[in-house]
């Protein structure tokens, strides 16, 4: 009787001692995408909350504005790879590398994004979770989600926050004729992340990056008052605006750069007249009026809620009314010659 019990405590001891969900390669790099979330062994929970061995959780120093969702990224690099540094570009992630992005507001998951890199490129594949939080399913077209007043933060009242279709995702993720990731550049991660060290350091220590410059470029954290003003909403228009704004976005037709590292005062906007704002540029004759927020092109898209006028076009319901004060500010303080 002994030995059956101490059989049978060994077998539930087995049963109970799974090993720990890893990501699982062949679902990662198939040809579709995975129903459920859960299938591709990011995490160790259904729930979505615990990453797996092998992913990373990371932030950005300064986040999009999403409708001000919190936001818990997620990175993963297939065992013996790393991904290589740039200094300015995205780092270049090996095949089957996937970075995971959840939008929720407090315990309330909304979407989970994956940005897969597959063997003929990036592709962006959306997950919808469901009213419980246990699973998040795959969802092509998008999802309307409705906000229930202030649940998205003090004052906010009650919104659709829009899930984007796959199609639309290239929007945003437009270099040229392909996709690519936004946020994981130096500038973006050289801080102290959620694991409590430099991110540069942490990725580099971990194998999850190679090559490493001893001072990668930074930027300053948007909301930081104690910081330059202008780099603080150069800061924002990077994260928030240049990924369609560049030379090879989905917005390369306005001839509006935003980028951190664009240089031209015309191209950022300074005494330019809009290109291809059409109605969205209001009664305003400059992008950017120096001395004048209240007169210049962005500020009134910014802070704008209709449709065909306020920017971002995606992404957004909501107004992100820091933003908006920060580049009124910055286009307050800009000399009034323009150059």
């Amino acid at each position: 009787m002994r030995r059956r019990v101490a059989v049978l405590a060994a077998v539930l001891m087995a049963a109970c001692s799974k090993p720990a969900p890893t990501p699982n390669d062949e679902v990662i790099l198939a040809d579709r995408p995975a129903a459920q979330l859960s299938d591709y062994g990011l995490f160790a929970d259904a729930r979505g909350r615990v990453a797996a061995d092998g992913v990373v959780k990371y932030d950005l120093v300064n986040p999009l504005f999403s409708d001000h969702t919190d936001k818990h990224r997620f990175v993963y690099v297939p065992t013996g790879e790393s991904a290589a540094y740039r200094d300015k570009d995205v780092f270049a992630f090996p095949v089957g590398s996937v970075l995971v992005k959840t939008f929720a507001y407090g315990e309330r998951y909304l979407e989970t994004r994956l940005l897969i890199h597959k063997t003929d490129g990036w592709e962006a594949i959306p997950y919808v979770w469901n009213d419980d939080g246990t699973e998040a399913t795959y969802s092509p077209i998008g999802k309307r989600i409705g906000i229930k007043a202030e649940e998205a933060g003090e004052g906010i009242e009650a919104f659709t926050y829009a899930v984007p279709n796959k199609n639309q995702c290239k929007t945003c993720h437009q270099s040229g004729d392909a996709l690519t990731p936004i946020g994981p550049r130096a500038r973006n991660l050289n801080h102290v992340g959620p694991h409590g060290v430099n991110q540069i350091t942490d990725w580099s220590d971990r194998d999850l990056l190679i090559g490493a410059a001893e001072t990668p470029p930074s930027v300053p954290f948007a909301g930081d008052v104690t910081a330059d003003l202008n780099a603080r909403a150069r800061a924002y228009l990077d994260i928030n605006c240049a990924h369609c704004h560049k030379a090879d976005g989905s917005a390369s037709n306005s001839g509006l750069w935003l980028d951190w590292h664009e240089d031209s005062a015309v191209r950022l906007g300074v005494g330019k007249h809009p290109t291809a704002a059409g109605r969205g540029a209001g009664e305003f004759a400059y992008v950017i009026e120096p001395g004048a927020p209240e007169d210049s092109i962005m500020t009134y898209r910014m802070a704008s809620g209709e449709a065909g006028v306020g920017m971002p076009e995606l992404g957004r319901a909501t107004i992100d009314e820091e933003g908006v004060d920060l580049i009124r500010a910055w286009i307050r303080d800009l000399p009034a010659e323009r150059s």
